[in-house]
């Protein structure tokens, strides 16, 4: 069995839900019961810092999305998941994952590389907002993801990169004036 069998075994034990705009496919403080594997649109992984949100990842097309932290732990969940286009997907019952992971090694070998992958970008990400500019995150976005940010409403974008929207105007505008340049 190779990764991409393992996936369509995994997308099989799930049924197709459909989320708008704005809705929310896990709620922060709710348990993360379910992997979610979005086939069409795109969503974000946020947290709500009292009022101010901090993005942490966008998931796109083939990805899967889940609160691992809460699904893993069984604890509340510290993120929310937010559609941010009319997005289709996979919903995967967590106890019919887990109990698949049990007695299938060549899947959890998958399902832990996937995992580890993640927390990586996380690192990074992290980094990142510590050692980099706000000018210099935007930069280096517009190169390793230009499609992201053209992709992704500018307000999201802005709490992921750590700024606000109006300082992110400012970015863009000096970006794009040396880019004529």
């Amino acid at each position: 069995m190779n990764l991409t069998d393992d996936l369509e075994q995994i997308k099989a034990m799930g049924h197709v839900r459909h989320f708008a705009v704005g809705e929310d496919l896990l709620r922060e403080g709710d348990q993360a019961q379910s992997l979610f594997y979005i086939e069409q649109g795109a969503v974000r992984l946020w947290h709500n810092d009292d009022g101010r949100d901090i993005t942490l990842q966008f998931f796109f097309e083939e990805q899967a999305v889940a609160s691992f932290e809460s699904f893993y732990l069984k604890t509340p969940s510290l993120f929310a998941i937010t559609a941010i286009e009319p997005t289709t997907v996979q919903v995967i019952d967590g106890n019919l994952l887990r109990q698949r992971l049990q007695t299938d090694p060549e899947m959890i070998a998958a399902f832990t590389d996937h995992i580890a992958h993640r927390f990586i970008d996380y690192m990074q990400y992290f980094l990142n907002r510590i050692e980099q500019s706000q000018e210099t995150r935007y930069r280096s976005l517009l190169v390793s993801d230009p499609a992201l940010v053209k992709r992704v409403p500018q307000s999201e974008l802005a709490t992921y990169l750590g700024i606000t929207p109006v300082s992110l105007s400012r970015i863009r505008n000096r970006v794009k004036k040396d880019q004529a340049n």
